[in-house]
C-alpha cells in the first residue's frame, strides 16, 4: 500500500498524507511546504505531551524554524472556547502572525482545536496535523473540518480549513491502552460499510493481526481507510452532499456520548448508533438478518460494547434533534442501501428510532 496519498480540491493538489513508522521523515514532509524563518506552535494535550512533543520538536527544529510548544489538559470536556482563547493568548504573546503555523499533535480533540484556533486566529493561518490516534489516523485528521463543543453540544462551533500535510507515524499507536486503540475501528468498520464491502470483510478476516497491532495490517487498513475518506472529502469537500455518508452511526452516536457525559469513547458510540441504523436498515430490508448478525459479531470481535445503561431512549431521541446534522427540522439519517453502499434518508421516524435503540439503551 502506498505510504503517500495526496488529497485534492478541484482537481488540484491540496496536501499530503504521509504514513510512516515514525517522526524520522517528519522534517523532510514539512520542507516541501516551503515554509522556513517562520514561528511554529505544536498544540498538544497532557496525555501526548510528555509521550512525543519532544521528538517533534526537535525533528521541526531541522526546518529552520522557531518551535514553541503549548500543552492543554486532555480530554472532550476541554475542547471548548475556553481552550481555544487560551491557545489564542499563548499565539498572541508569542507574537504569531499570518505566516507563522499551527502543528496539531494529538488524538482527535487536539486536532480539532487546533484546527479551528487556525481558522480563526487573525483570520486564518496554515498549520499541519500529526494524529497520534487511530481514530485521528483514519478520520478526523483528514478533510479540513474543524470545531470545538459549545455548552455540551458537539462539534457546534467550527469551520472548514484544510491542513497543509497529515504526517501518521503509525508506532503511536502503540502507546494506546486496548480500549482507545479498539475505540478507532468505529470509524474504520464504518468505511467498509459505507464504501467498500471487500474492506469489511478485510477487516473481519484479519481481527488477530489488527489487535496484536502488526505493522503491516496497521499500515494497509490505515492506508485504505484514509483512502476511502480522500475519495468522500474530494467529492464533496464542505459536506453539501455525499460525504454526510461518513455520518453513518453518528446521528444517535453523538446524543448517546453526550449524555454519557463522554464517558465512552467517540468510536464506541458511533458502533452504538451504527447498530440501530443497521436494525432500521433490516426493518426497511435493505439488509438481512443474517447481514445484520456478521456485523455484530465483527464487532464483539474488536471488543465494542453493543449496549449501554444509565440513559433513556427517548432523551437519545431528543438530544439526537440538537444534532448540527439536521436539515429543515429533519434529521438526515445514514442508512444503508445494500452492504457497502450508504445514502441519505430523510423519512426516519421518532419511533423508528425508538425501536431501534431498544436493547442498545437498556
Amino acid at each position: 500500500m502506498p505510504d503517500l496519498i495526496t488529497v485534492h480540491l478541484d482537481d488540484k493538489p491540496i496536501y499530503d498524507i504521509v504514513i510512516e513508522k515514525d517522526f524520522s521523515k517528519l522534517a523532510e514532509s514539512f520542507n516541501k511546504l516551503n515554509v522556513t524563518g517562520r514561528k511554529l506552535a505544536v498544540i498538544t494535550d497532557s496525555n501526548v505531551g510528555p509521550l512525543y512533543s519532544k521528538q517533534v520538536e526537535e525533528e521541526l527544529k531541522k526546518t529552520g524554524n522557531d518551535v514553541y510548544v503549548y500543552e492543554f489538559k486532555a480530554g472532550e470536556e476541554n475542547k471548548n472556547l475556553d481552550t481555544v482563547c487560551d491557545v489564542y493568548e499563548f499565539l498572541i504573546k508569542k507574537r504569531f502572525d499570518r505566516k507563522d503555523m499551527l502543528v496539531a499533535l494529538g488524538g482527535g480533540v487536539v486536532g480539532d482545536l487546533t484546527g479551528f484556533a487556525a481558522a480563526s486566529y487573525l483570520r486564518g493561518v496554515d498549520f499541519i496535523q500529526i494524529p497520534t490516534s487511530l481514530l485521528a489516523q483514519v478520520d478526523s485528521s483528514i478533510g479540513g473540518k474543524t470545531g470545538v463543543d459549545f455548552r455540551s453540544y458537539k462539534n457546534m462551533v467550527g469551520a472548514f480549513h484544510q491542513p497543509k500535510l497529515v504526517y501518521m507515524n503509525t508506532s503511536t499507536l502503540k502507546s494506546l491502552s486496548d480500549r482507545l486503540f479498539n475505540s478507532g475501528f468505529g470509524e474504520i468498520l464504518k468505511h467498509g460499510l459505507i464504501k467498500d464491502y471487500s474492506y469489511f470483510t478485510w477487516l473481519k478476516d484479519n481481527v488477530d493481526r489488527i489487535n496484536t497491532r502488526q505493522d503491516d495490517a496497521l499500515c494497509e487498513m490505515i492506508s485504505v481507510s484514509c483512502n476511502i475518506k480522500r475519495r468522500v472529502v474530494e467529492l464533496d469537500p464542505t459536506e453539501k452532499g455525499d460525504r454526510a455518508l461518513l455520518n453513518f452511526g453518528h446521528t444517535l452516536g453523538h446524543a448517546i456520548e453526550k449524555l454519557m457525559d463522554f464517558s465512552l469513547y467517540h468510536g464506541e458510540c458511533v458502533v452504538l448508533g451504527m447498530i440501530a441504523a443497521l436494525k432500521i436498515c433490516v426493518s426497511k430490508g435493505t439488509i438481512t438478518d443474517a447481514q445484520f448478525n456478521d456485523i455484530i459479531e465483527v464487532f464483539k470481535s474488536y471488543n465494542f460494547p453493543l449496549s449501554v445503561s444509565g440513559i433513556t431512549i427517548d432523551r437519545v431521541i431528543e438530544v439526537s434533534k440538537n444534532d448540527k446534522k439536521m436539515d429543515g427540522g429533519k434529521i438526515k439519517f445514514i442508512l444503508l442501501s445494500e452492504m457497502g453502499n450508504a445514502y441519505i434518508d430523510r423519512d426516519v421516524t421518532d419511533k423508528d428510532m425508538a425501536d431501534a435503540l431498544v436493547g442498545i439503551i437498556e
